[in-house]
């Protein structure tokens, strides 16, 4: 068990926050974290990937004082590509810590879908706590970066059936910050440091045929 440490701030901007930067690059008619702009957990793989294959690691300090060593049944995860083609969203909600905290993560980043390795690529970072109405952001892709990430097409639930309407990836990345994430009034720095995650994107026919022609 492990304890998140929460210093006291502003909650008070939450839906704003959600109505300029996570709303505006979710999918309308998607469920979950593409639906209403928050991935609820009802939604997302309740184990993430089988075994230990989904894990997300990250050093938070700041805002928020936490080692985030997640992997295994504990983990859920969701994600997809961005509404114009030109990016993925992964979304990983942590286990409740030892005082009921749940923290969730959401990294945009700026990769075609289904490409099979990036070497490198922009990407954005939101840290919610779950029922303290508190958001972070790093909000814009010249603070946050992905070292590498690599997009593996995972084996379809049924290929006797019919053909799915969309496919799953296993997307497994690594990268940094060099500035601190914020709420939408600059307040309450959260510092996120180094950080590597293995998690699943959704992506329909669309989002790959796409893809296929940038």
């Amino acid at each position: 068990m492990y304890t998140i440490a929460i210093r006291p701030g502003s909650g008070r901007l939450l839906y704003l926050v959600l109505a300029l930067g996570l709303g505006q690059v979710c999918r309308p008619q998607a469920a979950g974290l593409f639906g209403s702009g928050l991935p609820d957990s009802g939604s997302m793989h309740m184990s993430c990937l089988p075994g230990e294959r989904g894990y997300l690691r990250a050093s938070l300090r700041g805002a928020i004082d936490a080692d985030l060593d997640w992997r295994g049944a504990p983990l859920q995860c969701e994600g997809g590509a961005r509404p114009d083609g030109h990016g993925v969203r992964v979304s990983f909600l942590g286990p409740a810590d030892a005082s009921g905290h749940r923290l969730r993560l959401v990294f945009g980043i700026a990769a075609t879908p289904g490409n099979a390795r990036t070497a490198s690529a922009a990407t954005n970072v939101t840290v919610i706590v779950e029922g303290e109405q508190r958001v972070y952001a790093t909000r814009g892709d010249e603070r946050c970066a992905i070292d590498a990430v690599v997009q593996e097409p995972l084996p379809l639930a049924n290929a006797a059936g019919p053909a799915a309407a969309a496919r799953e990836y296993r997307i497994a990345a690594r990268g940094y910050c060099i500035d601190p994430a914020t709420m939408l009034d600059g307040s309450g720095r959260l510092y996120i440091n180094r950080f590597d995650f293995a998690g699943v994107a959704s992506f329909e026919d669309n989002d790959l045929h796409a893809a296929l022609h940038n």
